[in-house]
């Protein structure tokens, strides 16, 4: 993966974050919504363990 400075990590989070929460509120079938949530949450929380993966590096 490409490095990202701390901004560009938290960035990313809140916007797969605001993906998910918008996954769940489209117009698709339940099981299509909850596993776009899912995907982007998941991809949320990597992008906020690599955030405190790099500040406890450079602790």
């Amino acid at each position: 993966m490409h490095a990202l400075n701390p901004s560009s990590r938290f960035t990313r989070a809140s916007a797969h974050k605001a993906m998910a929460f918008a996954a769940l509120r489209a117009n698709s079938s339940l099981s299509t919504r909850l596993a776009r949530y899912n995907h982007h949450m998941h991809l949320a929380r990597l992008a906020a363990a690599e955030q405190v993966a790099e500040e406890v590096r450079h602790a």
